[in-house]
């Protein structure tokens, strides 16, 4: 359904000298393609008898949207069109789903959340505690439907063997995240959790959810992929808090894969990025709702009739 509009998206990112982003990680760029050869082994049963048309409403602190397929936390996207997040808010906003946003100035946080769009603010562990502060204070009085920390980038991140921000981050103690947690009224969500250790600090530290990502390969060469180690973060969770994941998500079936491993919803970024590309918000629109589709009728192929009636069970591995 959306095969289309992601190669012409693609094809307009390669233009933009945007289109190696897969490659573009840590050292060898391998954990970008572990992540895509992991999802890539996991197949799926059918269960068609009795089956229905599944609903795909997911329900998030106290809101209903019509998709667990969320944009990723973005930023930089200017090359590729004026005004980029709000154009992918005005898309996400049409398509029912939540908007998330990473690094950017307030006016664009106040132009994002202006649009409508339900936006999730995560913050960088900057060096500077005052700046998260501060961060976190104009993300509510902007109107954010929840904040958070992309708590991986401690040390900065990595584009092949070059330092991405480094002297402007630093990594955080479990006391330094609870005092984030206790500075803001909105939910606070954890992003970059990888192991299951971290997860019970995530939990310690009073997270309202975590997101389970290796920040698309650009920390660590040969990460753990996200889908891999879900099922073990999953366990220790226990349902208490949402968990999210991204990472090599691009079509609907892999949605399916991740909601059945343990996660309540998943970022999806590289698509967003080629729909945008493709037709700007309409584009980001259409990618979002075509995913969403997608995993409809996978639900509805294998009897899940709501997203919480996906499981494991569902999934073979090769």
């Amino acid at each position: 359904m959306i095969g289309k509009l992601l190669a012409e998206g693609a094809g307009k990112l390669k233009e933009l000298g945007l289109g190696n982003l897969k490659e573009n990680g840590a050292e060898t760029g391998s954990s970008s393609r572990i992540t895509h050869q992991y999802i890539d082994s996991l197949t799926i049963e059918i269960r068609a008898i009795d089956s229905v048309e599944a609903a795909t409403q997911m329900s998030l602190f106290g809101d209903v949207f019509d998709t667990p397929v969320m944009t990723a936390a973005l930023s930089g996207l200017g090359a590729i069109c004026p005004n980029p997040m709000v154009e992918v808010a005005k898309g996400a906003k049409a398509a029912g789903a939540v908007m998330w946003v990473g690094i950017g100035e307030g006016e664009e946080l106040k132009a994002i959340i202006e649009t409508g769009a339900r936006t999730v603010k995560i913050v960088k562990p900057y060096r500077d505690k005052d700046l998260i502060f501060a961060k976190l204070a104009e993300a509510e009085k902007y109107g954010a439907f929840a904040v958070g920390m992309d708590t991986i980038f401690g040390f900065g991140g990595k584009s092949k063997d070059s330092l991405i921000r480094p002297d402007l981050m630093s990594p955080k103690t479990l006391a330094d995240i609870q005092s984030f947690v206790k500075a803001t009224k909105l939910p606070f969500i954890l992003k970059g959790i990888l192991s299951e250790q971290d997860a019970y600090k995530a939990l310690e530290a009073g997270a309202s959810a975590i997101v389970v990502s290796h920040h698309g390969g650009n920390i660590i060469d040969y990460a753990v992929p996200p889908l891999k180690i879900l099922p073990l973060i999953a366990k220790v969770v226990d349902g208490k808090i949402p968990i999210f994941v991204d990472g090599g998500i691009e079509r609907g079936v892999d949605v399916f894969k991740a909601l059945a491993l343990g996660a309540n919803g998943v970022l999806i970024g590289r698509s967003v990025m080629a729909g945008l590309a493709a037709n700007g918000s309409e584009g980001v629109r259409k990618l979002i709702a075509g995913t969403n589709e997608e995993l409809r009728r996978v639900m509805s192929l294998t009897n899940c009739a709501k997203l919480d009636k996906i499981n494991s069970e569902l999934i073979w591995h090769l």
